[in-house]
């Protein structure tokens, strides 16, 4: 089926087409059908899939039915709730690429930058609102965010929201919004914990729709694991940066003052990297991407406050330079790449120290990530990489202190 065949607008059938969406995907196909009638949704499936496209192409179809119905305006018809800043952002810009020759209004509703400018916009006037809790909740206790005509909820990454402890938050919301309602629930994992709260936020008769997977990674994904001790790491990865030349690469590692360190070594080597972390503002986050983004820099080195909050379909390799501590955020971090159907990579730097991490994601998993062999001549060639390099002691202890670090991080280090 192709999405010419649906009974979408007209509209949104050339935004669509504008942005070279033919066929949907599998998630996108079970889903838009049901979002169309206005039936509760609790959708689990794999990072990369189009889940937002799957809400999002309906959503905007049902909001621009209603305006060009209904004579006078209304307030926000539609909430998306999200955990991260950067999800809201992407999400947004998904939103207002398919509504592009409608007259739906979308925006992001975001902690971090000024309020003033999102007041000014929803006075005139937003349909869509995609947001995350605490922005949310500030402008509807002030007055300025109207709530009592949402007739679609959509929570996205709901997993993790709840992970974060948002469910009191998205329980007082939903009493402030109208019974008569549509729920969607999307995520990319889901256990019984997660599952039991999801059923007292949808209707008891929701669709269930998950794509059943033996594997959560993405069959788009190939990754796989190097041992590799832990004052080496800096060395793999400037290996693979340097043998994939003008390729965006994503690096995931520990804590934030891990993420500079790393920075800096690249920098050492005359690798320009980024990164991005919760000690930047949202401007500075904003702009991090964005250079990443339009390639001006292709090295982006992330924590995981980023790792659901990053959609750059051109990434073709993930390194996991560090392990997550969570097994989930393996499935999340690997997932930045290989997404719209197209091939990516994954390869994470496993030291001895993080054996037993890597044993709990294999579990998770519930099958071995496959490793890959490195004879020791490759890995001899891979640390004679700096033979010809001055020896810089500053920078050795540096490297030391950054081990140090990643040992025994403090609470104020993560993020």
């Amino acid at each position: 089926m192709k999405f010419e065949d649906y009974k979408l607008n007209d509209k949104v059938k050339k935004g669509l087409a504008r942005l070279g969406f033919k066929r949907p995907t599998d998630i996108q196909y079970k889903s838009i059908p049901n979002i169309l009638n206005g039936e509760d949704l609790l959708a689990v499936a794999q990072t990369g899939t189009g889940k937002t496209a799957a809400f999002a192409i309906p959503i905007v179809d049902r909001v621009y039915w209603k305006k060009i119905n209904q004579r006078r305006p209304t307030d926000v018809n539609c909430l998306v709730l999200v955990p991260t800043h950067e999800l809201a952002i992407q999400i947004d810009e998904v939103f207002k690429d398919i509504a592009k020759y409608t007259t739906v209004k979308t925006m992001a509703l975001i902690g971090g930058v000024d309020q003033d400018p999102q007041i000014e916009a929803l006075k005139k006037g937003v349909d869509i609102v995609i947001a995350t809790p605490g922005r949310m909740f500030d402008l509807i206790s002030q007055g300025h965010l109207k709530t009592y005509q949402i007739e679609i909820l959509v929570l996205d990454e709901a997993d993790y929201m709840l992970d974060l402890g948002f469910i009191q938050d998205i329980r007082d919301l939903m009493r402030k919004l109208p019974k008569r309602r549509q729920t969607l629930f999307f995520s990319a994992t889901i256990n019984d914990k997660i599952k039991k709260i999801a059923y007292t936020v949808v209707k008891q008769n929701a669709i269930r729709i998950q794509l059943s997977t033996d594997d959560p990674v993405a069959q788009s994904i190939d990754h796989f694991v190097l041992f590799v001790e832990m004052d080496h790491k800096r060395f793999f990865l400037e290996r693979v940066v340097k043998e994939n030349p003008d390729i965006k690469i994503l690096v995931f590692v520990r804590t934030k003052v891990r993420a500079e360190r790393v920075a800096k070594a690249m920098g050492r080597v005359d690798i320009p990297a980024l990164t991005i972390h919760g000690d930047k503002d949202q401007e500075e986050r904003s702009k991090v991407l964005n250079q990443f983004k339009t390639g001006a820099i292709n090295i982006l080195i992330a924590t995981d406050v980023t790792a659901r909050g990053i959609d750059i379909p051109a990434i073709e390799i993930v390194i996991n330079y560090d392990l997550p501590e969570e097994a989930e955020n393996y499935v999340h971090r690997v997932g930045r790449t290989g997404r719209a159907s197209k091939k990516g990579h994954a390869y994470s730097f496993c030291s001895a120290e993080e054996k037993e991490t890597l044993e709990v994601i294999q579990g998770f998993l519930d099958k071995e990530i496959q490793v890959l062999q490195l004879d020791q001549q490759e890995y001899t060639d891979t640390l004679n990489i700096e033979r010809d390099r001055t020896n810089d002691y500053r920078a050795i202890m540096e490297e030391i202190e950054a081990c140090l670090l990643y040992t025994s991080p403090s609470p104020r280090d993560r993020g």
